[in-house]
């Protein structure tokens, strides 16, 4: 304990010194207390509670000053006509309430009275010395808690327009009327001429029943015509094939859909076996973009929020879509999650392998209390504020941060209120001399609370 003591007093000394240049004089350190400290002038890690010489130079070691009092504020408890400006721990430097309470050590927090404080670390430094060490002061705001950020997306095929062409028959591809991949086509137009000896075989079961049973049909004929059907007949071919009385010895396959050919699995003679894919069609009517959101924006990202994505080649062009879907699992090796946007593309501008910016714009909270990013001092783990007080005053606070908001701001959850002010400036002097004191008195409850040792 006393090692590590002696560790954060000694790192906390060495920033002191450095507000010594500031300030033309050792600053002040301690606080009011019972006992007088001396400390080197040269060797300021050396610190002893008695008058005598710096074991390291000889010199003779200086009185450590006790802080003024701020205006004010005085000894005496205040009255209860002043006004209460929050409680605050004794026990744990910068945890504060708005209302009366424990803290989380389970002590009783005291009153802070306006034009007063009664924290042990609270700094107090004149106007010229404040000027000199530039410390710059900004307000605690209220506002929204906005975020946007940019991501890249890749443009891909809608898996809803996409579709297979196949048979419910074998046969022989005789002729191919789209014979190369990337060929667009519109619906009804002729994809392929088949011979199929099933397909034969079935219009002349047809045309065998409708002549024995007549034209009002019977069950043969029915029977007939639902295979024929269950082929994927078009009505207009079944009533050609009737008409006529004459059976197709080939059958043009038309494209169901609009579409681009993006897979072609045959060529002309092939023999194709009912089922086996022959063409694979996309509908580009429609795109998807598939975005990269890191694991720290996904609170800013939800299904249905609507984006703005951007291409980067030609003109610079925009498109608004929606997140239609937040797939919910995370790349194991780029740490990211896809977003699903839903774009329409009836010219074809956008193309599948398209490399795109997607931007986001999300608002967390209407109303929140916002601090300056440049105010806060991180320790790992913990977040420090130096809030300024009247009759400069300047007081270490612990906050709880939330979200980063736009404009370098973030939410506070918890330790600062609006109105007040916060250093963006200096407080890293301010700093130093904080964990100077903090050690100090961890110090002096040591000594105090260590019993005597026990006689002989």
């Amino acid at each position: 304990m006393k090692s590590t003591l002696s560790s954060i007093l000694r790192l906390a000394l060495v920033g002191a010194t450095l507000l010594c240049a500031a300030l033309g004089s050792f600053p002040t350190l301690l606080p009011a207390a019972e006992k007088q400290l001396y400390t080197c002038g040269m060797h300021p890690q050396i610190i002893r509670d008695a008058p005598g010489n710096c074991p390291i130079c000889g010199m003779k070691l200086q009185p450590v000053r006790v802080n003024t009092a701020a205006p004010g504020a005085g000894t005496a408890a205040p009255s209860g006509e002043r006004k209460i400006n929050y409680y605050q721990s004794t026990m744990i430097p910068g945890q504060v309430s708005d209302k009366p309470g424990k803290d989380t050590m389970g002590m009783d927090m005291v009153p802070v009275y306006e034009g007063g404080d009664s924290s042990a670390q609270t700094i107090q430094i004149d106007a010229a010395t404040t000027q000199r060490m530039n410390l710059k002061t900004a307000p605690v705001e209220h506002g929204p808690v906005r975020r946007e950020f940019r991501t890249v997306g890749i443009v891909a095929y809608n898996e809803q327009g996409l579709r297979d062409i196949t048979t419910k028959y074998e046969g022989w591809l005789e002729k191919l009327y789209v014979n190369a991949t990337w060929t667009a086509v519109k619906a009804g137009d002729p994809l392929f001429e088949i011979y199929s000896p099933d397909l034969y075989n079935a219009q002349l079961n047809y045309l065998v029943a409708s002549r024995s049973e007549g034209a009002a049909g019977g069950p043969l004929a029915r029977a007939a015509l639902a295979r024929l059907q269950l082929f994927d007949l078009p009505d207009d071919f079944i009533a050609e094939v009737a008409r006529t009385g004459e059976a197709h010895r080939t059958y043009t396959f038309r494209a169901p859909a609009d579409g681009v050919v993006i897979e072609k699995m045959a060529v002309a003679g092939q023999m194709m076996k009912a089922g086996e894919k022959i063409y694979r069609l996309a509908d580009l009517a429609t795109v998807w973009v598939l975005a990269q959101i890191y694991e720290e924006d996904l609170p800013f990202v939800q299904d249905g929020q609507t984006v703005v994505v951007g291409t980067s080649y030609g003109l610079p062009r925009t498109f608004e879509g929606k997140i239609q879907l937040l797939l919910p699992q995370v790349d194991e090796q780029t740490r990211t999650t896809t977003a699903r946007i839903v774009l329409p593309n009836p010219d074809l501008y956008l193309r599948p392998g398209m490399f795109t910016d997607v931007r986001f714009a999300a608002q967390l909270a209407d109303d929140a209390v916002l601090v300056p990013d440049m105010a806060v001092l991180r320790s790992g783990e913990r977040d420090t504020v130096f809030v300024a007080l009247e009759g400069g005053s300047f007081e270490p606070r612990e906050v709880k941060l939330g979200a980063r908001s736009e404009g370098n701001f973030y939410q506070v959850l918890s330790g600062l209120r609006a109105g007040e002010r916060v250093v963006t400036s200096g407080q890293f002097m301010l700093d130093s001399e904080s964990q100077l004191r903090e050690a100090i008195q961890k110090m002096l409850r040591q000594a105090g609370s260590t019993p005597a040792a026990a006689k002989p």
